[in-house]
């Protein structure tokens, strides 16, 4: 390997650690859960997820865990649901 390549490892490597410099603009997951897999969309702060509890509520366990593996790298706008 060649020493630019390897000067670029190391750089990511540091970018890596250094989160505040990522912030998510959206993406889709597919999540294996416990009875079923879903699809987990983030676009523009929100959250949506294919599950019944989703849609019923606005938050779920999936989405809440990617808010907790992906922490202070998505910005997050909740809807007020009744």
């Amino acid at each position: 390997m060649d020493y630019s390549m390897i000067s670029k490892m190391e750089k990511a490597k540091q970018y890596a650690k250094e989160r505040n410099r990522y912030t998510f603009n959206s993406f889709r997951v597919t999540m294996d859960g416990a009875n079923d897999s879903h699809v987990v969309v983030y676009e523009n702060g929100q959250w949506h997820c294919d599950c019944s509890f989703f849609q019923a509520r606005g938050r779920c366990s999936h989405t809440m865990s990617l808010e907790i593996l992906l922490e202070d790298m998505v910005e997050i706008a909740y809807e007020k649901t009744e």
